[in-house]
């Protein structure tokens, strides 16, 4: 259910996987997302499942209705009144708040300044990497007080550059912005490498703390790929602040 989970400082990072919940095929089992098919009441349970494996409570989590944009909104907890808005990234200083970022191939960026007390989260596939999605995010960071070199980065499973076959003019286009994201596919095919584009920002915004999943989606069974399978579900990406700043690291 939880594929990785990691505790850093005070902080918390956790990426799922597909096994554990619910939903039936093509969605099976711990789909977590909920414009992509599947079954709305078999969603619910699945987050209510994932939340409490994490020790949450399942109505102190926020989520976002992505949209491959770039605008950010800072968030106290979780929204009220439906729909839910239409945003790529969420901040919060709220201790115990998580914030999460549904993908199936895109880059889940998690973000943390324990001792700031600030936590951000991001949806990066490659039109949000292109539009400035993770500067973004860290500007709205360092504007309620995070520093950048405190801050802790994970990026979670998602396609990689060997497996993300575009056309040449795409992989121009998206290189003419972010260089560290040209790449190749392993049978020789133009292709985009998100991760090393977002990984690129972080580093151009003074992050150096940055840590990656060795997970392809497209790769790994034991994960939803788009690319891979069209109808399928979502994965989850969660970060949250816990105790106090400074807590020892676990």
């Amino acid at each position: 259910m939880i594929g990785q989970q990691h505790h850093v400082s005070g902080a918390h990072f956790a990426f799922t996987d597909r096994w554990g919940g619910v939903s039936a095929a093509p969605y099976e089992q711990l789909n977590l997302g909920g414009a992509v098919g599947d079954d709305p009441a078999a969603v619910r349970t699945n987050r209510e499942r994932a939340a409490r494996a994490l020790g949450l409570d399942p109505a102190a989590v926020v989520w976002m209705n992505q949209v491959h944009g770039r605008d950010v909104a800072v968030v106290d907890g979780p929204w009220t009144g439906d729909p839910v808005p239409s945003v790529d990234a969420l901040v919060t200083t709220r201790r115990g708040l998580a914030l999460v970022v549904l993908t199936a191939d895109c880059t889940p960026v998690l973000l943390a300044d324990p001792v700031a007390g600030v936590a951000g989260a991001a949806h990066a596939g490659r039109p949000g990497l292109v539009a400035g999605v993770v500067p973004a995010v860290l500007a709205a960071m360092t504007g309620l007080g995070a520093e950048p070199s405190r801050i802790l980065a994970y990026t979670g499973p998602s396609v990689c550059g060997r497996c993300y076959e575009v056309p040449e003019a795409m992989r121009a286009e998206v290189a003419a912005v972010v260089p560290e994201s040209r790449s190749t596919t392993s049978w020789g095919t133009p292709a985009v490498d998100v991760t090393a584009g977002v990984r690129a920002q972080l580093a151009a915004g003074g992050v150096q703390l940055r840590e990656q999943s060795a997970i392809c989606t497209r790769e790994s069974a034991d994960h939803y790929s788009y690319r891979r399978d069209r109808t399928t579900g979502r994965l989850a990406s969660y970060v949250w602040l816990g105790g106090a700043p400074g807590e020892a690291v676990l």
